[in-house]
């Protein structure tokens, strides 16, 4: 057990009967009148969801060890995704429920963070731009617009991105992972 004092960005504590959250910002409050608090914006770590939460100054806390390791993606296995750990080559199944959105933008071999707490995962992070191919989009079609228009693209792992007119079927593109926005397309 620990104290709010000890709170810093990217902690992860175990909170309400055991559910995990993220610390994405804190801030220590010493009003001029009444005692001093924490105020905090939390992440929930399986849901996603984000709260504030306040906190009396010096009441106890309960941190949760979350272990990151960078893994490299090897395989989909039914219901699960395999990753290895790049220092040990061990592998671990992660569901799909935990690879959510991302699952779109993972190609073989690509190297992910893995977050872990006692051998469970919890959530990936992806890099925050991958280069995909396109396997299919419709030709361009120039019309009566004032700004650039966007078109619908399939890349190879089967999502389905908007990207410009000019795009064709069979190159590359950068995408970013966190919106699924197109980027550039790469040489």
């Amino acid at each position: 057990m620990a104290t709010t004092n000890d709170i810093k960005n990217g902690t992860t504590l175990r909170l309400d009967g055991g559910v995990l959250w993220n610390v994405l910002e804190f801030q220590h409050v010493k009003p001029g009148k009444g005692g001093a608090f924490v105020r905090t914006k939390l992440k929930n770590v399986l849901t996603g969801k984000i709260v504030d939460k306040t906190f009396n100054a010096g009441s106890k806390v309960e941190f949760a060890s979350v272990d990151r390791r960078d893994m490299e993606y090897l395989y989909h296995d039914g219901d699960s995704f395999i990753f290895m750990d790049t220092q040990t080559f061990d592998q671990i199944p992660v569901p799909e429920s935990v690879v959510g959105d991302a699952q779109g933008f993972l190609l073989e071999n690509t190297k992910v963070t893995v977050a872990t707490n006692e051998g469970n995962p919890l959530y990936i992070e992806m890099p925050a731009a991958v280069e995909l191919e396109i396997t299919q989009t419709d030709p361009g079609v120039q019309g009566d617009r004032s700004t650039g228009g966007t078109k619908p693209a399939t890349l190879q792992t089967g999502a389905t991105i908007q990207v410009p007119l000019f795009v064709t079927t069979g190159e590359r593109v950068k995408v970013d992972t966190r919106n699924g926005d197109y980027l550039g397309r790469v040489n």
